[in-house]
């Protein structure tokens, strides 16, 4: 075996130094889960069961012997769910920004989106060739005046419900001022479906801007239970993907016996009402209840997510596991995953997280809290 190349190991030194080294930990069995995108609890109660007739792999990417009338059928579905033309699947979320933010924009355009957009945003628009520039975190004034100095054909991407903070993007304000300038408008709804609207279908759907969106990503591996994602959008986007998206061209297709998971999903999420319900109380009951404590800035408490800010990484991954210690399972995000000064631990809302747990996760929080800024102070 070759040698480690310097650099390689002083990239994962200079980690280690800044207390921010990533190291693999599974779920610790008997733990209150607040850690989990499982959202619904589909797969916590094992609602969704892999068909033994149907294949363990798809055999080949889409284009060559990996499409089938089970994957033309279910992106049938998917569309008239989410009140569209057309559905494109792909096997991860990550995998479907990738493959339309490094294809749709041209060279000469301009794509405009979020400070707080997901990494697998802004790793998709790197892929591409047209210009790229953020804007601050729902600062609609700022979007303006980044589109008004827009070259090219303009998109514009955000979260409906951001993955850090939890809070909702302003969609029908966003596609009012994307209307204003000609711009393109991407919704990312992997936080939003299966517990936004009245069966699930998401805030686009939900606030009735499905024809008013460019393109939409919905994820399968949150409230959903399973895996996979699927661009929905125009019947035109959709055959342009198919014919210039490289992550879509090159990659073995979806397996059936998991096409038929997300089949299924859908046919659970659709009934889940009283879960969404309950997922929605808690989260505002754990809002609520952390800014009582006036233990740090609160964000989040619209959607599944809730997130309590704890300046400094060490702080945050010592929260993090005093409460792992109270049989807690609530995860610390850090820098780069979030901002310097913005470390926190993001707690996500569960179907079949009960009140009494969300009870003990906040006096775990205030204790764990206490203990820790005695031992700084001292």
């Amino acid at each position: 075996m070759s040698a480690v190349p310097s650099s390689i190991l002083r990239k994962l030194k200079e980690r280690e130094d800044v207390h921010a080294y990533r190291t693999l930990r599974a779920p610790v069995p008997g733990c209150a889960d607040f850690s989990s995108n499982d959202y619904l609890g589909i797969n916590h109660h094992h609602l969704l069961r892999a068909s033994p007739d149907l294949p363990s792999g798809s055999t080949g990417s889409r284009l060559l012997t990996g499409h089938s009338r089970l994957a033309e059928g279910l992106e049938e579905q998917i569309a008239a769910f989410h009140g569209n033309e057309a559905a494109l699947l792909f096997n991860a979320g990550y995998m479907a920004n990738l493959a339309l933010l490094s294809t749709c924009p041209q060279r000469n355009d301009t794509v405009i989106y979020d400070e707080k957009c997901h990494a697998s945003i802004r790793d998709g628009i790197r892929l591409g060739v047209a210009k790229a520039h953020a804007f601050r975190h729902q600062d609609m004034d700022h979007l303006a005046d980044r589109l008004r100095k827009a070259t090219g054909q303009a998109y514009v991407v955000v979260e409906s419900i951001y993955s850090m903070d939890g809070d909702l993007a302003p969609l029908k304000e966003l596609v009012s001022i994307c209307d204003s300038y000609q711009a393109c408008l991407i919704v990312d709804e992997a936080h939003a479906c299966g517990l936004k609207g009245e069966k699930g279908e998401g805030r686009v759907h939900a606030e009735g801007l499905s024809g008013q969106v460019f393109a939409v990503i919905y994820t399968y591996g949150k409230a959903f239970g399973c895996s996979g994602a699927s661009i929905v959008t125009s019947k035109v986007v959709r055959e342009y993907l198919i014919n210039f998206a490289r992550p879509f061209i090159y990659t073995t297709a979806m397996p059936p016996v998991n096409l038929d998971l997300i089949r299924q999903s859908y046919d659970h999420v659709a009934g889940m009402r009283a879960e969404r319900s309950h997922v929605e109380k808690l989260s505002r009951n754990l809002y609520q209840a952390l800014s009582d404590l006036n233990a740090g800035m609160v964000l989040g408490g619209e959607g599944p997510l809730v997130s309590l800010i704890v300046e400094g990484t060490s702080l945050v991954r010592a929260l993090s596991s005093g409460l792992m210690d109270r049989q807690i399972d609530a995860r610390a995000m850090m820098h780069p995953t979030v901002a310097k000064g913005e470390e926190r631990i993001r707690f996500c809302l569960h179907a079949f997280n009960t009140e009494e747990e969300l009870s003990e996760l906040v006096l775990a929080v205030k204790s764990v809290r206490e203990s820790l800024f005695s031992e700084t102070k001292a």
